[in-house]
Formats: C-alpha cells, sequence, structure tokens
C-alpha cells in the first residue's frame, strides 16, 4: 500500500509539471482572450442597453477570477456562473446554455471552476463557439490544439483512499458539492457583508465630495440634473465634475445656454434624442466648449424634432411618439431627427386612413434594428423605421384596447413600485435602494416583496441594488439578483 501511494504522488507531482508547462501568463491570457473581449465588449452594445448593462456586470466578475488564478498560492476558490450576449449568427450544439434575446444576440451562460488560466482560457472560447487554435502558439505548445485540450480538461479519476490517506481535498467532490449548493442571499450576505462595509466606510469622503460637486455645479449653471450613463465608481464620477468645474471658470460665457437643461456624462459628446447634453467622458475640454456653444443650434433642431412628433403623431390618429432613454439606444439630437424625417415621409405617402385623435392616449415608440411591430408589456407599441404602412394600421388597430390596459397596469405598478421601495428603505434602514435599468417593475416589485418577509440585519445603512448577479461594486454597493433565493 505504500509504494502504491508513492506511485500516486509522483504521478501527481508529473502531472503538475505537465501543466506547469502548459500555464499562460496573464498577458498570454489577455491576448488569447481577444476574440471573446471582441464578441461580448459593452462599447458594441451601445444600441442594446440591456445586452451592454449584462455584459459589463459580468466581464468585472470575470476579471476578478482571472486575477484571483494569478495571485500566488491562490487555492480556494467558488465556482463562478456568467452570462454574456454574444454578437453571433445562430446558436450551436454545444452544451452550454443559449437564448436569443428579442435584439438578435445570443445569450451564452457557463460556470468557470478550473484553477489554471489555460484551462479558464480555452473553456471561456469553447464556451462561445470562438476558435482556439491561437493559444497554442501563445502557450509555445506544438502539438495540436486536440490533444492539448483533451490532455487538459481530461477528468482525472484518483482512487478515494488517496484522499483518506493524503487528507487532501477531492476536487471532483468539491466541485460537485458546489454546483449542488445553490448561492442563497442569507449565505451570500455572510460571505460579502463585511468587504462591502470596508469598502462604503472608505468611499463615505468621496461621496460626499461627488455630492457637493454635483450640488454647486448644478445651483451655478441652474441645471435640472447631472446624470451619468454608466456606473463608472465615485472617483471617476468626481473627477468629471471637477473637469466641469474648471472649464466653468475657464470660459463661463459659453455655459449661458444651459439652463433647465440635464448634463449625462457618456462615451460620446452632443445632444441627446431626450434633449440633454452629452458630455463624452474620453473627450477633451476643447470637444465639451464645441458642443456647449452649437446649443442654440441644438435647440432650434429640437423644436424642428418635436413638430415632426406632432406630425406623426396627427398621421397615426393622435398616437404619442415618446423616446424611453432605458430602453431605447442612446442616440444624437441628428441620428434621431433623421428617422423620424425618414418614418414620416412614408407615413404621408401612405396616406393612412386613421381617424383623428382615435388613438389619443397610447404612445410609441420608434426602432431602427426590428422589422416587426409588437406591442411592449409597458404599453407603448414597438414600430420598425421600415415597417410597412398597411401592416402596421392592421396591427395598431388590433393591440389599441391591449396597449390601453397595459398603460393602466402600467401605472399601477409603477405606484405599487414606489411604495415598496420605500417601505424596503425603511425596513432595513438601507441608506439607498435602486435598481439597473434592465431590472423590470414587476421584477423590481416581486424582489421586494420577498425582501418584506425576511430578516436582514446586515442591510442597514448599506446602499443596494437589484441587478441579475451578486457582486460587491468597488465603493460598497452591494448588488443582488431580483429573483434571489
Amino acid at each position: 500500500t505504500f509504494y502504491y501511494f508513492v506511485r500516486l504522488w509522483l504521478d501527481k507531482i508529473l502531472l503538475q509539471c505537465i501543466r506547469q508547462s502548459r500555464t499562460l501568463s496573464g498577458a498570454d491570457a489577455i491576448n488569447a482572450l481577444r476574440p471573446f473581449y471582441f464578441a461580448v465588449h459593452p462599447d458594441f452594445f451601445g444600441q442594446h442597453p440591456k445586452e451592454r448593462e449584462v455584459n459589463e456586470n459580468s466581464l468585472k466578475r470575470l476579471n476578478g477570477y482571472l486575477e484571483n488564478l494569478q495571485k500566488p498560492g491562490f487555492r480556494s476558490f467558488k465556482p463562478t456562473q456568467l452570462t454574456f450576449y454574444v454578437r453571433e449568427r445562430e446558436p450551436n450544439s454545444s452544451n452550454v446554455q443559449e437564448s436569443f434575446s428579442a435584439s438578435g444576440f445570443r445569450a451564452v451562460s457557463f460556470t468557470l471552476h478550473t484553477r489554471d488560466l489555460l484551462s479558464t482560457v480555452l473553456d471561456i472560447l469553447n464556451s462561445c463557439s470562438l476558435s482556439t487554435d491561437h493559444v497554442q502558439s501563445l502557450n509555445g505548445n506544438s502539438q495540436p490544439h486536440k490533444e492539448a485540450k483533451s490532455t487538459v480538461n481530461r477528468p482525472i479519476k484518483w482512487d478515494k483512499t488517496y484522499y483518506s490517506f493524503t487528507g487532501f481535498k477531492d476536487p471532483e467532490e468539491e466541485l460537485e458539492q458546489a454546483q449542488r449548493v445553490e448561492t442563497t442571499l442569507l449565505s451570500w450576505l455572510d460571505d460579502n457583508a463585511a468587504s462591502a462595509v470596508k469598502k462604503l466606510k472608505k468611499s463615505l469622503p468621496l461621496r460626499k465630495e461627488l455630492e457637493r460637486l454635483k450640488i454647486e455645479l448644478s445651483h451655478e449653471l441652474q441645471l435640472s440634473d447631472i446624470r451619468w450613463q454608466r456606473s463608472w465608481g465615485i472617483a471617476h464620477r468626481c473627477s468629471q465634475l471637477h473637469s466641469l468645474g474648471r472649464l466653468v471658470q475657464q470660459r463661463p460665457e459659453i455655459l449661458e445656454n444651459v439652463k433647465g437643461r440635464t448634463v449625462v456624462f457618456t462615451d460620446r459628446s452632443g445632444m441627446s434624442a431626450a434633449g440633454h447634453i452629452m458630455l463624452g467622458t474620453m473627450d477633451v475640454h476643447h470637444h465639451w466648449t464645441k458642443i456647449f456653444e452649437r446649443l442654440p443650434n441644438y435647440y432650434k433642431l429640437q423644436k424642428r424634432l418635436l413638430l415632426l412628433e406632432d406630425r406623426i403623431s396627427q398621421l397615426l390618429g393622435g398616437i404619442q411618439v415618446i423616446y424611453i432613454e432605458e430602453l431605447q439606444p442612446l442616440l444624437t439630437l441628428e441620428e434621431y431627427f433623421e428617422t423620424l424625417n425618414s418614418f414620416y415621409n412614408k407615413l404621408r405617402d401612405s396616406r393612412l386612413p386613421f381617424h383623428p385623435r382615435s388613438l389619443r392616449g397610447l404612445q410609441m415608440i420608434l426602432e431602427s434594428d426590428r422589422y416587426a411591430p409588437s406591442l411592449h408589456e409597458l404599453g407603448h407599441f414597438m414600430i420598425p423605421t421600415i415597417c410597412d404602412p398597411a401592416a402596421l394600421q392592421w396591427f395598431i388597430f388590433a393591440k389599441a384596447q391591449e396597449a390601453r390596459e397595459n398603460l393602466k397596469r402600467k401605472e399601477e405598478m409603477m405606484l405599487r413600485e414606489k411604495e415598496l421601495i420605500n417601505a424596503s428603505t425603511e425596513r432595513f434602514s438601507l441608506d439607498r435602494l435602486y435598481k439597473e435599468p434592465s431590472v423590470s417593475s414587476a421584477q423590481m416589485v416581486d424582489c421586494c416583496k420577498r425582501l418584506l418577509e425576511e430578516s436582514l440585519p446586515y442591510l442597514q445603512g448599506m446602499h443596494l441594488c437589484i441587478s441579475h448577479f451578486y457582486s460587491v461594486l468597488q465603493d460598497g454597493d452591494l448588488c443582488i439578483p431580483w429573483n434571489w433565493k
């Protein structure tokens, strides 16, 4: 028996040596994952806010997993389930869980549980149906990919007596146990509340500074609001407000036309379809200055846009044309005007026989990436810009009553959501309770109703975000999925 276990021990050392010869450096792993990052990068999902937000959250968790793998002596880990929207063609027949979103992207879900970079990189690429041929050149391994893959991913069946004799933990048993035990809200809070409290306390001075800067700039410029399109950290937001403050001091005359407006820090500069002033966070003051100088021209174009919306409304029996920031792509004022103008010309030429004001009280949004009209659960029509006018007329008439019922339910749902948010905030003494834009009012209501049935002392004084994943943000905000268990 002694020689049997000695041989097993030597086999294990040999296996570790083989694996070490196939390990990747951190830089190599990043290079190997370039096709994956290109396929899921949030910047490519600018017109699809839900998919973009899911990918942003998943990338944060993936980067944390990869960083842990590179830490010296890192052994303990928890299997991490990730979901990405991939710009792909069609679903494949792999074992990875896949589904297609309404926008046509493929949703890929997979669980990471490997202990080395090479295996993790291969798992990610294979899960997203991406080529792994280039990994071999980075790894310096001359063997064909299939052989390397089968060697790395080949399950090693050790005799159970080996683990009893040596005291080592059975990795397969650990993995099976982790997969059987589903993450619950209480267990996750047990593991992460202390870390969140520490990060929150550290961020408090910056949070106060951010609030001070926001109030001062809003008052000085007489702004309606200051917002951020993406979930940047508190330090990043303070830096952006400091930059705007310096511009105010250097060029106060160009900021006279911002009264009553909303400033949004986002990825590009201009004016949004909703009429907000967009300041690109990657742009320098010179670009921001040009935007402020162009504001009078933007306001003229906005008046023309509102007139165009009224004309479309008249042609469609009084239905209101709206733009919903949370559900639609972030369009510039020029882009949205072109979309409306093209749709208006098509309607005007078709001369649809809608009775004046017969559809008054209903709402519609225009979308450029759809081919068939649909009715949203919130009650508004989603109309493709290339929709056939005759098909559009039939669809609106057929769905008008259902749309009115949905709009009524929407108002009731939003009131209920507000009540439950206030009740939950008070019940758990939260400093703030909010949700990500991709979480619907119905999901938020369901989440809060179940939260109120629990006793959660961990949440006192915390910032709680209702999301699709468990996560602790860099400034201490706790993110939990709306359908937590």
